[in-house]
């Protein structure tokens, strides 16, 4: 177990039913943690710190944190706040949760500090734009005319997405690839990435990474759902070769 790499997962902290109990919960789908241990990870699960008011608690505990870890998955959920990016809400915009966006950047500050390798993952690659200084479309069906990439309730949009040539996610994933989506909001600026696949369809970006040798990488989609071992395989590697 000494031998593998340890990776942070961000969460959920929302109100849950769990047995007779209803309150207030940290969360996140199994499939995220089932995925890391499926490439060869030990997932370890980040709560998000009770009073994000206080940033430079938050950004220690953060630091702290990274410290100790190999690799850092920003995970799916809501939507990132407006404010974070210098925009008015879309009347479309919500789930927001203020302390969730402050832990996850702070996360990231960390990560960045430390060249720790981050995956991304639909909300994640949001607030990885968000955090670089870029901002997001808020509804996409305004962009695109539909629904395709959130049928809504529950259920997952299925889309067929281009990779970049040369790019690390091709590497990973091949050339083309179906995928689970389940997003409103889409990233529209995103400073120091480079976009590596788009939806043919209609033309959205699907992902992003950063030059370098760093695995700093983001996807729209739900990789977790279908057990994208390329993906999450490649990212753990990097965590390992640490």
């Amino acid at each position: 177990m000494s031998d593998l790499p340890v990776i942070g997962l961000s969460t959920y902290r929302e109100v849950s039913r769990h047995g007779v109990w209803t309150e207030l919960s940290d969360l996140l789908p199994s499939e995220y943690a089932d995925a890391v241990r499926i490439a060869g990870g030990v997932p370890l699960l980040l709560p998000v710190p009770p009073d994000s008011a206080d940033a430079a608690a938050v950004g220690s505990a953060a630091s702290a944190l990274v410290a100790r870890l190999d690799g850092l998955v920003i995970s799916g959920g809501g939507d990132v706040s407006p404010s974070a990016y210098g925009a008015e809400p879309h009347p479309r915009t919500g789930g927001v949760l203020a302390a969730r966006d402050a832990w996850e950047l702070a996360l990231l500050d960390a990560a960045a500090e430390r060249s720790l390798p981050t995956l991304g993952i639909c909300r994640g690659m949001q607030v990885m734009a968000v955090h670089a200084g870029g901002s997001l479309h808020q509804h996409v069906p305004d962009l695109v005319g539909n629904e395709a990439h959130n049928p809504g309730a529950d259920a997952y949009g299925s889309i067929d997405v281009a990779t970049t040539p040369g790019s690390r996610l091709a590497s990973l994933v091949g050339d083309k690839v179906t995928v689970n989506c389940h997003h409103h909001q889409a990233v529209r600026d995103h400073p120091g990435f480079d976009a590596v696949a788009v939806s043919p369809a209609d033309g959205s970006l699907e992902a992003m990474e950063a030059p370098g040798d760093r695995f700093c990488l983001a996807v729209q989609w739900h990789p977790e759902t279908l057990a994208d071992l390329g993906l999450f395989a490649g990212f753990v590697e990097a965590a390992r070769g640490r």
